[in-house]
């Protein structure tokens, strides 16, 4: 039995941070109904990555909303608005992310909800909160990492600010939503209680910074300084990076300069004992490092510094990285499919619990595939006689 079976979540939410928290709900049991427009549905459906499209569908919708029932519903008429109070009256958790005012128009905001359902578990993501200048600016991924200072952090020193290549706002602040909700699901079966979850694409972003951020805070407010040469931490001294080799990459952590002057018979970085010089001398030692490294084959170097107990790897293409047994023994990759036998390969849930995988072979559903499944669950509840 996985751990959320029997609990019921309303997801009202859309693109990417509200669902891909509904997901994870759904990989540990929940059963989750998405509520969609009648036309269009969740606007994710269009939303193409690399514009490839599975049965009509984004395989980015595919991929965050598998596992899920779809509902459809125009919430902009009152009968279907009834039909969707009664499912919120039913539901463990609520979870939804437009702008502030939408779902106060709709009347399912957290304050109408919790009046006919007490004990719910009522989940929000913004883009940057409910008050202050950005209140109504969209919530969009790359606008939340643009204005925390992220892209500053990425690149070598001479690059301009460069963001990173996934959508981590969206998927962290989700990440966040689930924490959350599931912090109060506890509270709930102590006190019984329902409660509000709120979280922000910014707020979100700023935690994933918490170690760079505390740093800026207690050193003067210096800015973050990117090496110049193989930069893959800021705040972090030599030999920190990912270098070129004969035949591709290697990467490299944290570790003593010197040591490594010793293992790869390199002498010019056997002078830097002194640890401070890792930083305040990083492009230098970087500098010779990355010449010397570029002579022989990734797989030389790794026979080497594997065997001292070096911090190192090979860099892989995703194609390379499954084909290692590394990675199969993982189980990571899925097969999902919805009705008509259209397949999709996707991850799992990356969460064990009790030794066991969490798989599940249900697809993403099809615009309002489950929309009279639903109603004839709730007429037929309706009708049930009461104890």
């Amino acid at each position: 039995m996985k751990p959320l079976e029997q609990l019921l979540v309303v997801d009202f939410s859309q693109f990417l941070a509200g669902p891909s928290a509904s997901l994870r709900l759904a990989d540990l049991g929940a059963r989750v109904i998405k509520i969609e427009r009648p036309i269009g549905g969740d606007l994710c459906r269009q939303l193409y990555v690399s514009n490839l499209e599975v049965d009509g569908d984004s395989t980015l919708f595919h991929t965050i909303n598998r596992n899920k029932e779809s509902f459809a519903a125009d919430l902009k008429k009152a009968e279907d608005r009834e039909v969707v109070r009664d499912l919120v009256q039913r539901a463990d958790v609520v979870i939804q992310n437009f702008r502030p005012g939408v779902m106060e128009n709709l009347g399912f905001h957290y304050e109408a909800v919790r009046e006919y359902n007490p004990r719910v578990v009522y989940g929000e993501v913004t883009g940057y909160g409910k008050s202050g200048p950005w209140r109504d600016k969209p919530g969009q991924d790359l606008l939340a990492q643009c204005l925390t200072g992220l892209p500053w952090l990425n690149g070598d020193d001479d690059q301009p600010p460069v963001p990173f290549g996934l959508a981590i706002a969206d998927l962290f602040a989700g990440a966040h939503l689930v924490q959350g909700i599931l912090a109060c699901l506890v509270r709930r079966g102590i006190t019984g209680a329902g409660g509000r979850v709120e979280v922000s694409l910014i707020e979100s972003v700023l935690d994933f910074q918490f170690e760079v951020l505390t740093t800026h805070l207690n050193d003067g407010g210096l800015l973050p300084k990117r090496s110049a040469i193989n930069n893959a931490h800021a705040y972090l001294g030599a030999p920190y990076g990912v270098y070129t080799t004969a035949d591709g990459f290697l990467a490299i952590a944290m570790g003593s300069v010197s040591r490594l002057g010793e293992l790869l018979h390199c002498p010019e970085l056997l002078e830097f004992t002194d640890v401070k010089r890792y930083f305040t001398e990083r492009d230098q030692i970087k500098a010779i490092l990355a010449q010397h490294l570029a002579t022989k084959t990734t797989a030389h170097w790794l026979s080497i510094l594997e065997a001292a107990d070096i911090w190192c790897s090979d860099v892989f293409t995703w194609p390379q990285l499954m084909e290692h047994e590394g990675f199969k023994v993982l189980d990571f990759v899925q097969e999902v499919s919805r009705r008509e036998g259209v397949t999709v390969r996707t991850t799992r849930c990356p969460i064990r619990i009790d030794g066991e995988i969490y798989k599940s072979p249900r697809g993403a559903p099809s615009l309002g595939q489950h929309t009279s499944s639903i109603l004839n669950d709730l007429h037929n509840s309706k009708q049930e006689p009461a104890e």
